[in-house]
């Protein structure tokens, strides 16, 4: 009897620790700093991406009318195919020239294992951005300062 005890004990402990394991994720502060430009504010839109460059999340909104979402094309299709509920990662549009600071969490297990964060933007009447910064989601990537290619000057992490 205390032998079933002993492994009923392990056993519990094994499960507790592996589920522990999995769960895990850590928290990161995201500073952008976008390009100056005219116009009216950009939508972002923060996607994980696994290694076949399938989306996978969204991390994080920047705009929050929903009647502009169609306008972040790429995503748009993936939301509208596995709809998720946006309205606890969701927040202003940002403008030419303005920082924005916000926290994402990312799973652990997804760092150093091909995944990648895209940053997709989106401004009325002007051109459209897939992939104006998107970056390997390592250590190092997000340890550095990575620069965009459209309305995003560039973007910074610093785990939290």
């Amino acid at each position: 009897m205390k032998s079933i005890s002993k492994l009923a004990t392990v056993t519990i402990l094994f499960l507790f620790v592996t589920i522990s394991t999995f769960a895990q994720s850590s928290k990161y502060k995201c500073m952008l700093q976008m390009a100056n430009y005219t116009g009216e504010g950009a939508y972002i839109v923060v996607s994980l991406i696994d290694a076949k460059g399938t989306y996978e999340k969204t991390l994080y909104v920047m705009g929050d009318d929903k009647k502009w979402y169609n306008s972040l094309k790429e995503w748009h299709k993936f939301q509208t195919k596995k709809p998720s509920n946006l309205s606890a990662i969701t927040g202003a549009s940002v403008t030419g020239g303005d920082r924005s600071i916000t926290t994402f969490e990312i799973e652990n297990a997804k760092i150093n294992n091909g995944y990648k964060l895209r940053f997709e933007s989106a401004v009325e009447d002007q051109k459209y951005h897939v992939t104006d910064v998107e970056l390997p989601l390592t250590t190092e990537a997000l340890a550095a300062k990575t620069d965009g290619k459209g309305y995003i000057r560039y973007v910074r992490f610093s785990k939290l």
